[in-house]
């Protein structure tokens, strides 16, 4: 808008000359002499052409353009003067004074100083008439304020455009809206930039055209920018790309070699773009922030991790030896009880040993897991070798509670490369969970099948279920589902967390099909051929709440038939 204005205004001031000295010729100077004549017309063309030279070569419009309204007030009141008054037809003249302002300026502002201008002019020529030849009003006066008004023919769509009130609201808009507001091209030349670049780059907008800005873009971040610019090019319709800008001296605060970070906003508008660039430091701060953060949090795991693996060694020893102790008293190595109670109290003191010493070695594993420190050692099995381990395992706990545990595994199951003793914990820790949590008299059974490369198997009950509402705490360490029923089981709430890391250490996959009253289905699915690059991958269980079934990494919640 600002070089609309300019060229405007430097356009008057070349063509307005050529009217002005023929008027003042004819009217004033004819009947002063040549030498007047001549130094006239020598005035008129060398004050106008020195006024656009001065905007042009400064572009500072509106102190010269204010000057140049008060020289033609004084001209405009001599020709009204010389013309015969206020009876001239010169006086039609005044109203090019508030158009020609409004031409250039557009605003409602630049049509005030017009008026007043024009009204200085009328009031002046009283002053001016005892010192100029006066010639009476003539009707060929008419001659000039006609040649005026069809400059205003070809000038007409200029004038609807100045009036055009979004392109001035638009233009306020950029000078304050926080941000730099630049028109690229499908190039990625810089055409235009709003006056906000002195603020927020210290730049001049001119500095910014062309190739300005791209040598300003910090070299690492060139090739998203231009990334960006091809993607607007193929029909993207918004890319935000975060960039280093270099800045002058001393104006990139405490960054290194002047490099600012910014947001630029690239949006379509026509065959070019508009674009808008904001500055960047809250954001950068806040992922510093979260950097930080995140590496607290993961030293805070680690030790974690470190004191319960250190706790876990050191209730491990004692253990042992509680149990091996109460084994030696049961079988009455060293002589029989003399109260049948002492050999209860001795069966108590084993059994509690043992749940105590499946707890700590649930807490190790799982601790071991989240540091990455598990040692997974693929091996190709027959895979219903592990079934039949785990069938045996648990056969008398199923028979304990009249539950039928059977198995249905196809002969083409085959065999599967991943780590044995892995594959064997989660069938014993699925298998496990589905006994206890089915009442007496229910039914259990394991089941696989092989599709392509995967192999699926699962464990099903005819147990309580789960509700929709509780898939969300499944997989989180030391959570169980509470219920009415579940109530009356002891436990830690690692199986199912266990079972979820040595799936994910395997590339494998879980899910969990269930409704309360209708049993539980839990399906996990291995690639045959061991995991990607051969060795099991560490991986980190989610210790924090998660907020749905996919956060927890389990399948849909679905009713079984």
């Amino acid at each position: 808008m600002a070089r609309r204005m300019q060229r405007r205004f430097v356009g008057i001031m070349l063509a307005a000359p050529f009217l002005a000295a023929s008027m003042a010729v004819v009217l004033v100077t004819a009947r002063l002499g040549a030498g007047v004549t001549v130094a006239t017309i020598f005035a008129v063309f060398g004050l106008s052409w020195f006024l656009a030279l001065l905007v042009a070569a400064t572009g500072r419009l509106m102190p010269t353009a204010g000057a140049a309204l008060g020289i033609a007030s004084i001209g405009l009141a001599g020709l009204i003067a010389a013309g015969g008054g206020l009876a001239s037809p010169l006086l039609a003249l005044v109203l090019a004074l508030p158009v020609e302002a409004f031409y250039v300026g557009g605003r409602r502002r630049s049509v005030g100083l017009g008026v007043i201008a024009a009204t200085a002019a009328v009031i002046l020529q009283f002053a001016l008439t005892p010192l100029l030849p006066v010639e009476a009003p003539a009707a060929w006066h008419w001659l000039f304020p006609l040649a005026w008004g069809l400059t205003l023919l070809p000038r007409m769509r200029g004038l609807a455009l100045t009036s055009d009130a979004p392109a001035q609201e638009q233009a306020r808009l950029e000078d304050v809206i926080d941000g730099v507001v630049l028109r690229i091209g499908l190039n990625g030349d810089v055409a235009d930039a709003s006056s906000q670049s002195r603020v927020l780059l210290k730049l001049a907008p001119e500095l910014l055209s062309g190739t300005g800005l791209f040598d300003r873009i910090h070299l690492a971040d060139r090739v998203a920018y231009l990334s960006a610019l091809a993607d607007m090019r193929e029909g993207a319709a918004l890319r935000r790309v975060e960039l280093r800008i270099r800045l002058p001296k001393g104006d990139a605060g405490d960054l290194g070699a002047n490099h600012r970070p910014f947001l630029l906003e690239l949006m379509r508008a026509g065959d070019d773009l508009v674009a808008l660039l904001r500055a960047n430091d809250e954001t950068v701060d806040l992922r510093e922030t979260l950097d930080v953060a995140r590496e607290s949090a993961a030293g805070a795991d680690v030790a974690k991790g470190r004191f319960l693996a250190a706790v876990s060694h050191e209730l491990r020893t004692p253990l042992n030896a509680i149990i091996g102790f109460s084994d030696m008293l049961l079988n009455e190595i060293f002589g029989g009880f003399k109260d049948p109670r002492q050999k209860e109290y001795v069966e108590l003191v084993r059994d509690s040993g043992q749940h105590l010493l499946a707890v700590v070695t649930s807490i190790l594993d799982v601790s071991r897991i989240e540091s990455g420190a598990y040692s997974a050692q693929p091996e190709p099995f027959r895979f219903v070798d592990a079934v039949e381990m785990c069938q045996s395992m648990m056969r008398i706990q199923a028979e304990t509670k009249h539950i039928t545990l059977t198995t249905q595994i196809p002969v083409d199951a085959g065999e599967i490369n991943a780590d044995r003793r892995a594959v064997q914990q989660i069938l014993i820790n699925l298998t496990s969970n589905a006994i206890k949590f089915t009442p007496d008299g229910g039914a259990v059974s394991i089941g696989a099948r092989r599709l392509g490369s995967r192999l699926h198997f699962w464990v099903s009950d005819t147990g309580i279920g789960i509700a929709e509402a509780d898939l969300c705490n499944l997989g989180k360490p030391f959570m169980q589902i509470q219920n009415d029923y579940t109530r009356r089981f002891e436990g830690t709430g690692l199986g199912l967390s266990l079972v979820k890391g040595l799936v994910s250490l395997h590339d494998g996959t879980m899910s969990i099909e269930s409704a309360p009253g209708e049993g539980t289905k839990v399906t996990i699915s291995l690639p045959v051929d061991g995991p990607k690059g051969g060795a099991a991958k560490p991986t980190v269980l989610p210790l924090s709440q998660p907020r749905n079934e996919k956060e927890a990494g389990l399948g849909p919640l679905r009713k079984t038939a």
